[in-house]
């Protein structure tokens, strides 16, 4: 038996070397949260497909899935662009390119030209025209797929006319009516229409822009249907007052149809010197639209760095894989033969290690159950419990063996001299709480089981009395401990945060959860008097989908 376990170990061993992975031009993912994300991005939630497509993005990572990060990180930037963080797209963007090295493969080239384009856009709208442009041209350098091409054209015209180069952007909207896609073709139309007008006054571009809004008025296309009306009204400024208000209201109209704030806002700026009358009211809606608009950008900044945050608090060990990757080349020879010689000693010591392991997880539960309990109580439990356990025995079993019943009734007197030993160590402490807490949390880590802490510097628990930090340090115990006997969990994460006197506990495992009707049982109804004792607060969330979140606050006096 020993020499065939060693074969198969051997064949484990030898078959996980490692591989380079190729690039190809479709990518085989089962990657699930990277098709939740997509999921959410086609169903247009926004912060949820952001959330999804980093998580999805740390899979990739630990499977040194390069295009698959870069996938990620691409759709995530684009995200941020739509909901107007701009500088954070370009961040995330220059990210992305980082995981585009291969830049032979025509996925990896389509990617990129996608990329350099969601660039571009940003830039542009930053009013960084020479950057956009700059962008525009490496999108075009790496674009293999030509209806693309005829979409940055278009872009890199559209940058050229705001920056008043329009022979520059009529040779690239020229380009980009090769379009076969026919509101790209519209797009590509009414823009150089605009250029050729913009350059010359007595140009009469009416025919282009009236079947470039035809066109979009046919596909519904909303967004493109602004885009001429704003350009219509822009032609009529000087030339007619009456058709270009009217064009500008179309604009608002459907600006609101759209739900597009920069579209209205747009209107309104075109409206308000056409239409003094109205020029208050006008003007207050202008600032309220812009206010709100300001505030939603602001809002999806802040939370797109918080899932970022988050996610990347959740998944610590990713970026631990991430910062050892250019030393496991190195070590992948050492490590072979470190894992043959292991295989030796797991074999001839199985069983030894097997019974060994059982009374070392009974031993580490039995000192973290006696650095948090009160001593009386803790004696009080072992020695009667015990006793209480033998006298069952004996009352119950006719023919229960004398010798072992004085062989359990030692086990009780050892246990009993093991506490009083322990209790004398404990008074010799001279710890920070914050280590006290640490040590805890982190003697439940095993083989079997992470646990994570966040947070817990000195300054947290800063002026909490010794009474509320036992009771704080047996509330953590008792978590941890229900966990162990319950949860089925192997990563749990602890998180305090201090606001002004109020001390905050977030508690997370991965485990089997725990319904609502049930949550003052397996042992958790100590802890939800003692937090009533420090005048605290705990609330339990049982309805994610997997594992169990517990809140807890309480003031600091």
């Amino acid at each position: 038996m020993k020499y065939s376990l060693l074969i198969i170990m051997l064949i484990i061993l030898f078959s996980c070397k490692k591989e380079k992975k190729e690039l190809s031009t479709q990518i085989l993912t089962t990657n699930s949260y990277f098709k939740k994300a997509k999921e959410y991005q086609k169903s247009k939630i926004s912060d949820s497909a952001f959330y999804y497509f980093n998580l999805a993005k740390n899979v990739f990572l630990t499977e040194k899935d390069s295009l698959g990060v870069a996938r990620a990180l691409v759709n995530m930037a684009i995200i941020q662009s739509d909901k107007g963080d701009y500088y954070g797209g370009i961040e995330t963007s220059l990210e992305a390119n980082t995981f585009l090295k291969k830049d032979k493969d025509s996925f990896v080239r389509s990617l990129l030209a996608s990329n350099y384009n969601n660039m571009g856009i940003n830039s542009k709208n930053l009013k960084n025209f020479d950057s956009a442009i700059s962008y525009y041209n490496k999108a075009l350098k790496y674009a293999n797929i030509e209806e693309n091409r005829t979409i940055y054209f278009n872009n890199m015209g559209d940058a050229l006319i705001l920056q008043k180069k329009l022979d520059s952007a009529k040779k690239y909207l020229k380009y980009a009516l090769a379009s076969k896609d026919s509101i790209n073709y519209a797009r590509a139309l009414n823009n150089l229409a605009k250029a050729k007008f913009l350059e010359d006054e007595n140009y009469n571009p009416l025919p282009e822009l009236l079947k470039a809004l035809k066109i979009r008025e046919q596909q519904s296309n909303g967004m493109g249907m602004n885009s001429s009306y704003a350009t219509l009204a822009d032609y009529f400024f000087n030339k007619n007052k009456i058709a270009s208000l009217k064009y500008s209201k179309m604009m608002l109209d459907k600006a609101l149809q759209n739900k597009s704030p920069d579209d209205q806002l747009e209107a309104l700026q075109k409206i308000i010197p056409l239409d003094p009358k109205h020029y208050l009211e006008n003007f207050i809606k202008f600032n309220s639209i812009n206010d709100s608009l300001q505030t939603a950008r602001n809002k999806a900044k802040n939370q797109f760095a918080v899932i970022r945050y988050d996610v990347e608090q959740k998944n610590a060990e990713n970026q631990i894989l991430k910062r050892q990757d250019a030393e496991n080349e190195i070590k992948i020879v050492q490590r072979n033969f470190g894992l043959v010689a292991l295989s030796l000693i797991l074999i001839t010591g199985f069983f030894w290690y097997k019974k060994r392991k059982k009374g070392l997880e009974h031993e580490k539960e039995l000192e973290v159950k006696n650095t948090q309990l009160k001593m009386s109580k803790k004696v009080h439990d072992v020695v009667a419990n015990g006793i209480y356990q033998v006298m069952t025995k004996i009352e119950n079993q006719e023919h229960f063996d004398k010798d072992k019943a004085l062989d359990e009734l030692e086990f009780v007197y050892e246990k009993s001299r093991d506490i009083s030993y322990e209790k004398q160590e404990i008074k010799n402490e001279e710890k920070d709480f914050n280590e006290k807490i640490s040590e805890l949390i982190g003697s439940f880590n095993n083989e079997n089981l992470n646990t994570y802490l966040a947070g817990n510097d000195e300054n947290i628990w800063k002026d909490l009395k010794e009474s509320s930090q036992e009771e704080v340090y047996q509330i953590v115990r008792e978590l941890l401990v229900n966990m162990k006997k319950h949860s089925k969990a192997d990563r749990v994460v602890f998180r305090f945060e201090r606001e002004n006197n109020l001390i905050k506990i977030f508690y997370t495992d991965n485990g089997i959860g725990i319904s609502g009707d049930i949550i003052y049982k397996n042992g958790l109804f100590s802890t939800v008097s003692r937090i009533e004792t420090i005048k605290g607060e705990i609330i339990f969330d049982t309805k994610i989908e997997k594992g169990l979140k517990i809140y807890i606050s309480f003031p600091v006096s």
